[in-house]
């Protein structure tokens, strides 16, 4: 269990945001919604605006601030896929369906794009994706991937960056190749979750923040969820809190584990300099199993992420335990003030693959193992669409089996970092 602050923790994002940043009122006593969502990240911010836009009644409750969590602190970058790839999906699936769930990943792709001007606010968002691999033996992953989507999955828009090419995308020697994603991108998430949060209101959607639910029961044919200060009745009830669920539905929080992710900004760079450090102004990520990620701001500053920690904290100084790996890819920036530090939770599944579901008028979306910004909103489609009598895509994720971590509530965590080491391992060699 975490200890959530009732203000967002001092990131970069929080400082773009500081104006936006509007205080909701608590729930207080009674209410009634027909669809009540707990977690105003984006699986709960997407529900809730596709369900008020349709017409429902919604409520949002969340424990902190909207998008205090992930959903208001990760890298930005808005990438095709799950964290787990293809693979596990289609054995899990069959290539029809899962081919099926490829689509509509590509279709949250283009609908993030068009979701900021349909409603009226600016999240800072970018096209391109740079997938680079670091040890020439992993190079046959990018062509691999690029000849799979293009023959199996129907995404033919991949361009593969030879070495000798690298110079126009990224200013760093540590890359043998890359391959572009047109269909990818980045953005600012703060950005993004504040103005799903004022298209909710003015659909008609009801916010609560500081509410933490305590618990929920079954009641007269709903759900009744009992804060610290108020109840609220609910028809349908969706769980979307992932990192932070804890005690609030143990059968789900324990497939997924909370793993602690961090990064930092640098202090705005000459604008020449930030330029050249990614030319075309693409996100980039690598292949190794503990990645790095990074990106350009609007601010000419350079974003840059990667450490994690499977068993709860972080490091006491985030800035200092990320500069090495910032400085091999970037010893250009040796020495550069790194201006922002911050850190937070994503929630793993055992297998990587989302874990999206319901029972009976109950849903719930988690465990987008660090890689949620385009999934959330695919996911999200699928339980509002379920919810208005539109169960099919629902029914794919529902073929997904998320099985419990080995070790239980105090072993579950050692247990995976023991085995996250091996391949910490096998990537420095």
């Amino acid at each position: 269990m975490f200890h959530q602050s009732p203000q967002h923790v001092p990131s970069y994002y929080a400082h773009t945001c500081a104006d936006r940043l509007v205080e909701r009122d608590p729930l207080v006593g009674e209410q009634d919604t027909e669809v009540l969502i707990i977690g105003a990240g984006f699986s709960g911010l997407h529900t809730a605006l596709r369900l008020a836009l349709a017409g429902k009644r919604v409520t949002l409750l969340e424990a902190s601030r909207v998008a205090w969590a992930a959903s208001g602190r990760n890298g930005g970058q808005a990438i095709l896929g799950w964290s787990c790839d293809m693979p596990p999906l289609e054995a899990a699936l069959g290539y029809e369906r899962a081919r099926r769930l490829w689509d509509s990943m590509r279709w949250a792709a283009r609908e993030l794009r068009d979701l900021p001007g349909r409603h009226y606010f600016d999240c800072d968002y970018r096209p391109g994706h740079l997938w680079t691999s670091v040890m020439p033996r992993r190079v046959s992953l990018l062509t691999q991937w690029q000849h799979e989507a293009s023959h199996k999955w129907g995404h033919d828009a991949l361009q593969f960056i030879p070495r000798a090419e690298l110079p126009n995308w990224v200013a760093s020697d540590r890359y043998q190749a890359g391959l572009f994603d047109p269909e990818g991108g980045h953005l600012n998430p703060l950005k993004l979750a504040l103005g799903l949060a004022a298209a909710i209101e003015r659909a008609g959607g009801r916010i609560h923040e500081q509410s933490k639910a305590l618990d929920y029961r079954q009641e007269r044919g709903g759900y009744v969820v009992t804060t610290e200060r108020g109840r609220i009745r609910a028809d349908v009830l969706v769980l979307a809190c992932n990192a932070y669920l804890d005690q609030l539905d143990p059968q789900l929080s324990s497939c997924v584990l909370p793993v602690g992710t961090y990064q930092v900004a640098t202090a705005p760079l000459a604008e020449q300099q930030a330029i050249a450090l990614l030319p075309r102004n693409v996100c980039v990520t690598d292949n190794q199993f503990v990645l790095d990620y990074f990106r350009r701001t609007p601010d000419h500053r350079l974003l840059f992420g990667g450490g994690c920690t499977y068993l709860g904290g972080m490091p006491k100084d985030i800035g200092a335990a990320t500069r090495p790996f910032l400085e091999r890819v970037f010893p250009q920036l040796k020495g550069v003030d790194l201006e922002y530090a911050w850190g937070g939770h994503i929630d793993l599944t055992l297998k990587r693959t989302p874990d999206i579901g319901r029972r009976g008028d109950l849903y719930w979306l988690q465990g987008y193992s660090g890689h949620g910004v385009l999934p959330t909103l695919a996911g999200a489609r699928a339980v509002s669409d379920a919810i208005l009598g539109q169960p099919d895509d629902l029914a794919l994720y529902q073929g997904l089996v998320n099985e419990r971590f080995p070790g239980g509530k105090y072993l579950a965590a050692p247990l995976e970092a023991v085995g996250k080491a091996w391949y910490r391992l096998r990537d420095s060699l």
